[in-house]
């Protein structure tokens, strides 16, 4: 591919029509600011300059080019991929020929995800004479026609690749089953495993791809058989980690969900076997979803208890909210009392879940001593709970820790304010409190918060009946006012 090689489908690819070519979103130098200018105006000649004058268009900047300089643009350069080749050429010039092998494999993946195989191919065999082809190159082919919907040629080019110098070894065929996994084609590369069965002997990684072929398609069924086959191959192995962390995922979103995952997981730590904090983070969400506590107590004890994890906030929040809808918020504050300890700390989510489901229970002290925790936090009590502790505290005869909510609710929230205000002013006229009635609906009308005809009939009344009318009226006037 040197820069006399007059063969046109160098100098100007064009894609075959009969290539199945699924449409790509290619990077742009226009999408990263800042690029160093250099670059930025290669990048702009490629762009904006049609094939064949794109070498003289180059040639008048008399710009010199690095090895990195070529990677920056190529890098850049995929939706263009004939004056992008031209470039490459041209480049190859000033480099001596000496183009590095990451620029030669730009250049494979940027011709195949183009779909222009043969000049992909032209590629290879050039990078085959200056010896710097490798399993990294055949990667991007097999990525390229799996993405072309081409399989079979991605298989074709992995019986193929060792007429190239490179390896029929356990990499090369991850290589190949991990670009058609990615691409949801999973029983192909599930099928050709079978096909290369006896040659090459698969490993831990062979069956990771697979597992995570099958949990990206929840394919529980296949997920089963390849996880037995696995076992059968490669045995229990602690190490195989992302193997375990997929089988186990892709069975939370089978038809017995947490019962069968929790049942495989107790298989698999009898063998010493553990999975990863992926699996452990999804779990509990999937328990959460299905308000699952006691799978999600199994599966927390195996992750703290056996395993020695240590789970972050998230995950601690997780937990408490399912102790909470499960009514058992004594065992949320036990939680949340250990979050400390390990590492975690507890947030606004924290906060507000907790004391939601204390006031739903009339844990009204806990509640208080919560709150409290949490103001010292610097964490905000959200609008919702802040309206129903006026409302719990009312309702409990405390119209004092009542107060202490509403002056909360104003100083840190803006909006909805006038249901639960005036609820707390006709609240306090019931209990014949008539200066407060008096002061805090004072202040709602001061603060452009509506008193509604409801709490003011109260007032009026007790007023009225206080004899204090010109109260009255000068709050009525205050209301009209603002």
């Amino acid at each position: 591919m040197a820069r006399n090689d007059k063969r046109r489908h160098h100098d100007d690819p064009s894609p075959d029509p009969h290539n199945k070519r699924k449409r790509s979103t290619f990077a742009s130098h226009l999408d990263v600011p800042n690029l160093p200018p250099t670059i930025k105006t290669l990048c702009e000649i490629i762009a904006n300059t049609p094939s064949p004058t794109v070498e003289d268009v180059l040639d008048k900047t008399l710009i010199r080019v690095s090895q990195e300089t070529v990677e920056q643009v190529l890098k850049f350069s995929y939706s263009h991929p004939g004056p992008a080749v031209k470039f490459f050429r041209w480049s190859a010039y000033q480099l001596n020929d000496k183009h590095s092998p990451y620029a030669w494999n730009l250049v494979v993946d940027l011709l195949g995800k183009n779909c222009l195989f043969d000049a992909m191919w032209d590629a290879i065999k050039s990078m085959k004479k200056e010896n710097v082809l490798s399993l990294a190159t055949f990667a991007s082919v097999f990525s390229s026609y799996v993405v072309a919907d081409r399989v079979k040629d991605a298989i074709t080019t992995f019986d193929v690749m060792e007429q190239y110098g490179c390896k029929h070894d356990v990499f090369a065929l991850n290589s190949l089953l991990s670009a058609i996994c990615r691409d949801g084609k999973t029983i192909d590369a599930w099928q050709f495993l079978r096909v290369v069965d006896g040659r090459i002997k698969p490993d831990n990684d062979t069956y990771a791809i697979l597992l995570e072929g099958w949990e990206k398609e929840r394919d529980v069924a296949n997920a089963k058989k390849t996880f037995g086959e696995m076992v059968i191959e490669v045995g229990w192995d602690p190490d195989n980690v992302p193997a375990y962390d997929s089988y186990l995922i892709t069975l939370l979103k089978g038809c017995d969900g947490i019962y069968e995952t929790v049942n495989s997981l107790k298989r698999m730590m009898e063998r010493g076997c553990n999975p990863g904090m992926t699996f452990f983070k999804l779990a509990f969400e999937e328990c959460l979803t299905g308000q699952n506590l006691r799978g999600a107590e199994f599966i927390w004890g195996a992750m703290v208890g056996r395993i020695g994890f240590r789970p972050d906030t998230h995950m601690y929040n997780m937990m408490i909210s399912l102790y909470c809808y499960s009514n058992e918020t004594g065992a949320a504050m036990k939680l949340l009392d250990e979050m400390v300890y390990n590492g975690a700390f507890p947030d606004i989510q924290t906060y507000n879940i907790l004391f939601e489901f204390l006031v739903k229970g009339r844990k009204l002290w806990e509640a208080s001593g919560l709150f409290n925790e949490m103001v010292k936090n610097e964490n905000v009590l959200n609008h919702e709970n802040c309206r129903a502790a006026v409302r719990v505290y009312m309702d409990s005869d405390d119209p004092y820790v009542a107060i202490k909510f509403w002056k909360y609710m104003i100083e840190n929230h803006c909006s909805d304010l006038s249901e639960t205000g005036n609820l707390l002013v006709a609240g306090l006229c019931d209990m014949h409190m008539l200066p407060e009635a008096v002061k805090y609906a004072k202040g709602m009308a001061e603060k452009g918060i509506q008193v509604t005809p409801f709490a003011l009939s109260k007032l009026k009344q007790i007023l009225i009946k206080a004899r204090k009318e010109a109260v009255y009226e000068e709050l009525l006037k205050k209301c009209k006012a603002h």
